[in-house]
């Protein structure tokens, strides 16, 4: 059970910091959709994973970015 909040710590202290206009609870993480520089955007979100020490990752695939979406998972 102490693994699970403290995922959930680490999920909602990425989404204070990153303020995605647009995301999507899943279970394993969020879906962030609608950005305009997808790729700035994600390396920004690995950049800030690595600086505060999270248990995330990050996912994107090619179907995700027709969209300007990727997630942030639970690693």
């Amino acid at each position: 059970m102490q693994k699970t909040t403290n995922n959930s710590t680490d999920l909602q202290k990425f989404i204070e910091k990153f303020e995605p206009n647009k995301f999507k609870m899943l279970s394993r993480g969020i879906e962030i959709r609608g950005n305009n520089d997808l790729h700035r955007s994600i390396t920004f979100a690995k950049e800030l994973i690595e600086r505060m020490k999270l248990k995330l990752t990050v996912h994107h695939s090619a179907e995700m970015a027709l969209y300007g979406g990727f997630e942030v998972v639970y690693a």
